[in-house]
């Protein structure tokens, strides 16, 4: 487990989940602004954060009709 801020802890309280459960949810549902403006911190605070949690954010552009599945694998 990798040691966390005193803001980190702080955001875990308000949402009482851990951030490395939280954050891939909201990054993927809301984007990389739009999380970072309802946790309170800053875009480069966010990319801190999924960066020390080893969270990879990737963009896929889609043509009329795609469609994306994103299955998870338990570890």
């Amino acid at each position: 487990m990798r040691r966390k801020t005193k803001k980190m802890i702080a955001v875990e309280k308000v949402h009482q989940q851990p951030l490395e459960d939280m954050l891939p949810k909201l990054v993927t549902d809301y984007g990389l602004s739009a999380t970072a403006d309802s946790l309170g911190v800053s875009k480069a605070t966010l990319g801190y954060w999924l960066l020390k949690f080893r969270i990879d954010v990737r963009r896929v552009a889609l043509a009329p009709g795609d469609s994306l599945q994103i299955t998870r694998l338990d570890e």
